[in-house]
């Protein structure tokens, strides 16, 4: 039972650690920089884009239909 007590104590220890390295790693990487611009992008329209080729959304008559 003692022993159990040591190693949670280590793994507990451990897991600090990583999640303070995560911390310090990501305000060095400037990951918490612009938190609200992400945020309102999905507002934005897009723009429809052209492409050459088959189109997704074109209507073209399957093979079927071209026989009837």
């Amino acid at each position: 039972m003692g022993n159990m007590v040591y190693v949670l104590v280590l793994l507990s220890l451990t897991l600090a650690g990583a999640a303070v390295w995560a911390l310090i790693w990501a305000i060095n990487k400037n990951q918490f920089d612009d938190l609200d611009s992400p945020a309102y992008s999905i507002l934005e329209e897009d723009e429809p884009q052209q492409t050459k080729g088959n189109n997704e959304h074109s209507v073209e008559p399957s093979e079927k239909d071209r026989r009837s």
